[in-house]
């Protein structure tokens, strides 16, 4: 037999269940473009300090997700995980920041091209296709007249185009 508040108990029940996993699904959503905005940033990026830094970007979409299963799942796990997750990143800052200073003062640039010689000796080198620039020689840029002067126009030429 059913006790006369038991039915409103559950509704409250399942409406927390509903807004758990409602909730769950935002963080991981917001872990996850965290984490593919942090991949398309490191594959598009050449400059190593962009580079860290989308990885940086990645490790705390993986970090949210991590506190959002651990919240969903009523247990520290993921917490405690990202605490050391945190730990490592500053430790790894600080020996990338290191790395940076020491390859700036070596040639002057952080480019990741420029840094090919760093290669093993079975590694083919990366070459980078320029975008060809375009050609202006047959373009004409229309000339803007002062303010306050009407600009000289064709008459025969309509000064509007009926199809837009």
């Amino acid at each position: 037999m059913v006790a006369p508040g038991d039915g409103k108990k559950l509704r409250e029940g399942v409406a927390m269940v509903e807004y758990e996993l409602h909730l769950l699904h935002n963080y991981l959503i917001v872990g996850a473009l965290l984490f593919g905005i942090g991949t398309i940033g490191f594959l598009a990026r050449r400059n190593m300090i962009v580079m860290f830094l989308c990885v940086e970007m990645m490790l705390q979409g993986v970090s949210l997700s991590l506190v959002a299963w651990g919240r969903y799942h009523g247990n520290w796990g993921g917490q405690v995980l990202v605490i050391f997750i945190l730990a490592v990143a500053a430790c790894e800052a600080g020996i990338a920041l290191a790395m940076f200073l020491m390859l700036y003062r070596r040639s002057g640039n952080l480019d990741m091209i420029f840094w090919q010689s760093l290669r093993e000796e079975n590694q083919s080198e990366t070459v980078d296709v320029e975008i060809p620039e375009p050609d202006e020689a047959d373009h004409q840029w229309p000339i803007l007249t002062p303010a306050g002067i009407e600009p000289d126009h064709d008459t025969e030429k309509p000064l509007h185009r009926s199809h837009v």
